[in-house]
């Protein structure tokens, strides 16, 4: 639960403060990537200032078990299979999850020039219905043992296929016997996965320019939001027949339960998407949005 792992996180960093203890240090993979901003949005909902309270160093993933275990860092937010990693070598816990911080929110991207788009069209096309199929292929329960046997190649993960089931299944060993069942862990097709929403692309902005990366403006903001090309992803798409949003944007963290939607092509089903603090993100109010100064959910 990321309301409670967060309480007691803050209780642990305010009694090493109140001792003169050195701030706990987490990892997260870049600057910029999504592990940061999720971890500071999970954090600063705790009531912890993640610029202030904390440490934030950069790891690349594969070496993060190894910097745990050996003390360099406190902990750390990665994608798996590295944080099953540490729970399989008896170094690390699991003290959340991002499935539980915001319900299918986005994670990788595939991202490309905007000159090379415009130059090889149909090549784009092909990739993205590349990606599609690979994606529903992924999400088939009956290829797991394929993938995690593909991907237990040292040219990828490099890790053993028996470590990466319980991530493909979402039934997660946390460390010191607890096990946890999250729904919806592993999500690479279904309920519009792979879709650009522009207002992730938004929601990415807005964390940037909260944590000091970059300055507010209507020009930086429409860099970010042009940036995901949804009428791209619909045209690759348009001749597969599958179900695509019909909305470029949504409102974040809205849907509580999986729901249809209206698309074109076949039936869609979204959601849930919500935030664990309740909160809600409308790409169509980014100045009320960033004006919020109380991020700390309210104590109960």
């Amino acid at each position: 639960d990321p309301a409670r792992a967060g309480k007691a996180l803050g209780a642990l960093i305010r009694e090493r403060a109140n001792a003169g203890r050195d701030p706990l240090r987490f990892a997260v993979v870049h600057p910029h990537s999504g592990h940061n901003f999720e971890l500071r949005y999970w954090l600063a909902a705790c009531g912890i200032d993640p610029s202030r309270e904390i440490e934030i160093v950069i790891v690349p993933p594969p070496f993060m078990a190894d910097a745990l275990a050996a003390g360099r860092i406190d902990g750390y937010c990665a994608g798996e299979p590295w944080n099953s990693v540490s729970v399989v070598a008896g170094t690390g816990h699991i003290a959340t999850v991002k499935a539980a911080i915001w319900k299918t929110s986005p994670e990788k991207v595939v991202g490309v020039r905007k000159a090379w788009a415009e130059k090889h069209p149909e090549a784009l096309s092909a990739l993205l219905r590349a990606l599609h199929h690979a994606a529903r292929w992924c999400e088939d329960p009956a290829n797991r043992g394929e993938l995690a046997a593909l991907m237990a190649q040292p040219s990828f993960l490099g890790v053993s296929p028996a470590l990466q089931m319980p991530i493909l299944t979402g039934h997660l060993a946390l460390g010191g016997g607890a096990e946890l069942t999250v729904e919806d862990f592993f999500l690479p097709f279904g309920k519009a996965a792979n879709f650009p929403w522009k207002s992730h692309a938004l929601w990415f902005y807005t964390q940037m320019v909260r944590w000091g990366q970059i300055k507010h403006s209507a020009a930086h903001m429409a860099l970010a939001r042009d940036a995901y090309r949804p009428d791209l992803y619909r045209a690759a798409l348009k001749p597969l027949g599958v179900a695509l949003p019909g909305a470029n944007a949504k409102v974040e963290g809205a849907l509580t339960a999986a729901t249809p939607v209206g698309s074109a092509g076949a039936s869609l089903v979204l959601g849930p998407d919500g935030f664990f603090d309740g909160r809600i993100f409308d790409p169509d109010r980014i100045d009320d949005y960033l004006a919020i100064r109380d991020w700390a959910m309210p104590t109960s």
